[in-house]
């Protein structure tokens, strides 16, 4: 969002807040759709199996093949949810899923050996059933038709892709779950995080932008603000707003997070640039007292 008022100077803070949370949405969006979608794989194995039996010449694999994959206690509690089908439709999430996607992925999982060696068997543990699930989910986030789908369905994808693809693995590995267990309301965005504090740095960084520049420019030897990366100073700015607005998260957990998101989004050398900045301004900021944490393992810092 500060990269956008960065480019678009028409932006107000108002609406770069409203984008802000809509983004924040859109992630926990993103985790319904990918839940719905591996239903959806896992449900054509129903359509295989009518294939199968209507075939002239059946194999003894085709004999064989139930859809258990749809078929069974993990899935079922998915299907039959009614908390979690409500949030299917309060987000219009089946509208978005791509049928032909989802018969093209599972034709091509049905051709790994982890699947034709589960159909194979007849008792299978539930550990193995989760295993085979897990999979069934990995394979399907690994294919570029997936990923160009849900691209075109949620453009911050590529930022949220590792915190969907966690969460979706913890919810897969929680199967089966009783239809009074909300887990999904584990993923929601809690307030805390989503305004009193990402929406606070969002602010501070907008209406303190002059201060934080003058600030940080004291620290860049031989470098002149308007050379250093839009990305890089958004992030120290960042920082720096977070180190001193933000009494409970320790400095160091807060060098340690920026260092981490320029790898992913700014240039090769810019973790050792951020990072030398912010330990200076970390300890000039000390200095003059305006850095005051709070809590427990925090007050000496």
């Amino acid at each position: 969002m500060l990269y956008s008022m960065n480019r678009d100077s028409e932006l107000s803070l108002k609406e770069l807040v409203t984008r802000y949370h809509q983004g924040v949405s859109k992630s926990y969006e993103m985790y319904l759709y990918s839940i719905q979608h591996f239903i959806k794989v896992a449900e054509v194995a129903i359509l295989d199996a009518g294939n199968r039996k209507t075939k002239l010449l059946p194999t003894d694999e085709d004999k064989r093949f139930t859809p258990k994959l749809y078929e069974n206690k993990f899935v079922q509690s998915l299907v039959n949810h009614k908390g979690l089908q409500e949030q299917f439709k309060k987000f219009t999430i089946e509208a978005r899923i791509d049928s032909d996607n989802v018969r093209m992925l599972y034709a091509e999982f049905s051709k790994s050996p982890i699947y034709k060696n589960f159909i194979s068997q007849d008792n299978i543990s539930d550990e193995d059933f989760i295993e085979v699930l897990l999979a069934l989910y990995k394979f399907c986030y690994h294919e570029e038709v997936y990923e160009d789908l849900i691209e075109s369905n949620y453009h911050w994808w590529i930022d949220d892709e590792s915190l969907v693809i966690g969460v979706m693995k913890k919810t897969i590995k929680g199967l089966p779950y009783d239809s009074s267990n909300k887990f999904y309301e584990e993923f929601i965005p809690d307030d805390e995080a989503v305004t009193d504090f990402g929406e606070l740095i969002l602010k501070s960084v907008v209406s303190k932008d002059k201060e934080l520049v003058d600030l940080i420019e004291e620290f860049l030897v031989n470098w002149d603000p308007d050379r250093v990366a839009i990305l890089d100073m958004i992030s120290i700015k960042m920082a720096v707003c977070e180190m001193m607005y933000c009494p409970s998260i320790p400095t160091k957990v807060t060098i340690n997070e920026y260092v981490e998101i320029s790898k992913q989004y700014s240039t090769e050398k810019s973790k050792e640039f951020i990072n030398g900045i912010l330990d200076h301004l970390k300890n000039y900021l000390s200095e003059q007292g305006k850095i005051v944490k709070e809590g427990r393992g925090l007050i000496e810092e």
